[in-house]
Order: structure tokens, then sequence, then C-alpha cells
């Protein structure tokens, strides 16, 4: 198996979604591939509103983690300035992947599943092999794969508290502590 996605090809923080963009150059995608400037802004424009808060609500998590553990806040002034500049392009480090979970490739990535939804049906399709402990009905973790599912990136399901609440969870995780989620 292969990552498949948009983004760094050398990601260490993957975000996976059910679903690709409905664009013709993104439905055969069999790799990850790194946007160009204005590329989000283009996906956006064409697949409407739900891929624009998709790309809004990863821009404001990475831009709400703790610069302590995570430097991506420290490339651009605003998280709208790191969207449009930064995700996913080329050396963003960052991923978003239409493809299972690969957790032998490095063992530092940070991976996010998007939708409990979208977790338990990699589970049950044997996708992912994870054992996740369910915090609530919307947050799990699996510490030893770095891995996180939480509620879709849209702000009505992905709110600033909850964002919060994810940027602290993955500091938790990358610093390996075992408090509370």
């Amino acid at each position: 198996m292969t990552n498949k996605g948009l983004g760094c090809s050398k990601f260490t923080f993957a975000v996976y979604l059910a679903n690709t963009p409905n664009m013709l150059e993104y439905q055969g995608i069999n790799s990850v591939s790194s946007l160009v400037t204005g590329e989000v802004n283009a996906i956006g424009q064409a697949c409407g509103n739900g891929w624009r808060k998709v790309f809004n609500v990863y821009a404001k998590l990475l831009y709400a983690l703790n610069p302590t553990d995570f430097d991506f806040a420290q490339r651009a002034p605003t998280w709208q300035m790191y969207r449009d500049k930064y995700l996913l392009q080329a050396g963003s480090e960052t991923a978003l992947l239409f493809s299972p979970p690969l957790f032998d490739a490095n063992a530092q990535t940070i991976h996010i599943i998007c939708g409990r939804t979208y977790a338990k049906q990699l589970l049950a399709s044997s996708e992912l092999k994870a054992n996740l402990i369910w915090l609530d009905e919307e947050f799990a973790i699996d510490t030893a794969k770095r891995l996180i599912v939480c509620p879709y990136f849209d702000y009505r399901q992905l709110s600033n508290i909850k964002i919060e609440r994810l940027s602290v969870m993955l500091s938790q995780l990358v610093n390996n502590t075992k408090t509370k989620y």
C-alpha cells in the first residue's frame, strides 16, 4: 500500500479523509502530490464551501498548536496566510490523505482521522489496525500509533473549542504525557 493524497511527500502531520475533491485532476491520485500557491483556493472555488472549511479548519488547527511542540504557526503571521502559502505544499510537512493510515513509514508522524464514521469504516474493513480508546462520542486515540480520531474538519463539527481540545491532545501525544485527554 502507498499513501495517496495532497501535500508534502515527507509529511509528519497527516489528516485522513474519506473523499477526494470532486475535480478531474484529483480522481486518480496514486501518490502524495504537493499543492502550489493558489491551489487550495482553486479547490475551494471549484468544489464549494465544504472543501473551503476543510482547508480552513486544517490551517486553524495547525495554527492553534503549541509552538513549543509544533512550528507551523511560526511560518506565517495568521492562519489564513499559513493556509494560502504553506498548507499541503512542498516542505510543509503536512498531508491530506485519501488512503488508510500507514504507520510504518515514520514513527514520528501524527495521524488524524476526520470523523468517527470514517474511522469505524476503516476498522470494520480491516484497513485500519489500531487499538483506539474512545474518549467520548467524537474523539479516540491510539497513543502507540500517534493516531487521533476527531470530528470532521467542519466548523460545526470541529468548533474552535474542539480545535483547542485537539491541540492539547496533540501536544500530550508528542510529549508522551499520560494526562487525561
